[in-house]
């Protein structure tokens, strides 16, 4: 009820992104936004980020990353503890925006339910088929001619896919949801932004799809308001993401120098 009461209200309104209230943190703009104001803002086209905190420790040695933040039109803060710091910190209050809140409420836009209205960057062949199933259960009309299966693109440096530009340029979507993972996605949806002749909304939303679709370990709506979806993550392949989440750490010691202005990048 509470997602499709978002969803509904933002049929209402479209938000300018000027309009948006934002805060600094590094340097990035973080926006004071709710999940429906995020939506209505989204409608008008632009990237749209949701910058982790492991992610936003590499602004001070990734500039492709660093120059995605900057360009982004919307920047959700999806952080926890990244909120949290700047709260204890003294650098502002701001509402928790998350990427997984965000594509819950956009997939009910009525646009949505439209066939070739979006169009998914999906991370694998298997997970492509895993989320097109759920996605058919929501009553989305999405198969795989709205998909394309991302190569692996490089950790570092710039990212771009000229095979995906003209499809997208083909088809023309309102709506790209990039699902690559976060680091290259939002350079990979920087250089779209910068190279398409159409203005889409470019939601780059990460592992959100693969946490509701169960294709990833599931996070539940109330695991995600009360930010313990990393512990969940955690707990299902501590291998993997035991040692990612730890990096977040730095992140206290980042903001405690540089807070609301961005880190000098190091080696350069």
């Amino acid at each position: 009820m509470r997602v499709f009461f978002l969803a509904c209200f933002s049929q209402h309104f479209f938000l300018a992104v000027d309009e948006v209230a934002k805060t600094s943190l590094l340097g990035v703009h973080l926006a004071k936004v709710s999940i429906a104001e995020a939506v209505a803002s989204a409608r008008n086209g632009g990237l749209v980020l949701a910058p982790s905190g492991p992610g936003l420790c590499d602004l001070e040695t990734d500039p492709h990353y660093r120059d995605a933040l900057l360009a982004a039109d919307l920047n959700l803060p999806d952080s926890g503890l990244a909120i949290l710091l700047m709260r204890l910190l003294g650098l502002g209050r701001l509402p928790r925006t998350s990427g997984l809140g965000f594509l819950e409420a956009v997939l009910e836009l009525p646009e949505l339910k439209k066939n070739h209205n979006s169009f998914w960057v999906m991370p694998s062949q298997a997970a492509m088929h895993f989320n097109l199933q759920w996605l058919a259960s929501r009553g989305l009309g999405i198969g795989e001619e709205d998909c394309y299966v991302a190569p692996i693109y490089s950790k570092t440096g710039e990212v771009s896919d000229q095979l995906l530009l003209a499809a997208l340029e083909a088809r023309r979507p309102l709506f790209i949801f990039i699902c690559t993972g976060s680091g290259s996605q939002e350079k990979l949806g920087h250089w779209l932004k910068d190279n398409l002749s159409h203005s889409p909304a470019i939601c780059c939303i990460g592992a959100a799809i693969g946490f509701l679709s169960g294709e990833q370990v599931r996070i539940p709506m109330w695991a995600d308001r009360v930010c313990i979806g990393w512990l969940l993550r955690c707990l299902s392949d501590p291998r993997r993401f035991v040692p990612r989440y730890l990096r977040a750490t730095r992140l206290f010691c980042l903001i405690l120098r540089h807070g609301k202005n961005a880190p000098p990048l190091r080696g350069h």
